[in-house]
């Protein structure tokens, strides 16, 4: 974890949940994290593993020029790169493990900037899966920002954030698409309390 904001989302996510899995949304205080808030959002995960944005902060929304609310989370990255994203998501629900991922964020007019995603699991009401806490935050706020919105995500590189007590592994798969398969492309990093 490269950025300050994904550090403190990180932090903070994983004092909330002690010893369990994820903690449950209703938890989530958003004055405790006030300083972060403008680069989190929350993630609605379908059944079918799809999510759907529910919250967004501010300075999101700033880069891409637009309220984020009900967007499929997905249609933020280019077409040829969607696939990353479910990869992540697919990791954060199947695995309850937290995703890092670097990314390259493009507007049409040519303007480029470096963004670190954090993604973490969260219970709704008891129930795991259906939630997400997550971070998009630059390393430097670029002067363009509000003028000319981000067309497109790409991720450049993505690793997996194992929770506290279980074994860190690299998994490893054939390409028939199976979960171990789908996974492999991860580089996992032991997880842990801060």
């Amino acid at each position: 974890m490269k950025h300050a904001t994904t550090r403190m989302i990180f932090a903070y996510w994983d004092a909330l949940r002690g010893e369990r899995s994820a903690p449950e949304r209703g938890e989530i205080e958003p004055g405790e994290i006030r300083h972060v808030l403008a680069d989190t959002f929350v993630l609605e995960v379908a059944p079918e593993r799809t999510a759907t944005i529910r919250l967004a902060g501010t300075r999101i929304c700033a880069f891409f020029g637009r309220e984020l609310k009900g967007e499929a989370f997905d249609r933020l990255w280019h077409p040829d790169a969607a696939e990353d994203v479910h990869h992540a998501i697919e990791a954060v629900v199947e695995e309850a493990a937290g995703v890092v991922a670097g990314l390259s964020a493009a507007t049409e007019e040519g303007a480029s900037a470096e963004l670190e995603m954090i993604l973490l699991p969260l219970r709704h009401r008891g129930r795991p899966h259906t939630r997400i806490l997550g971070a998009l935050s630059p390393a430097v706020v670029p002067p363009w920002i509000g003028l000319y919105p981000v067309s497109h995500l790409t991720t450049s590189s993505q690793r997996v954030l194992w929770p506290s007590g279980r074994e860190a592994r690299i998994v490893r798969g054939d390409h028939d698409g199976s979960p171990v398969a789908r996974r492999q492309r991860f580089v996992v990093h032991a997880g842990g309390r801060i």
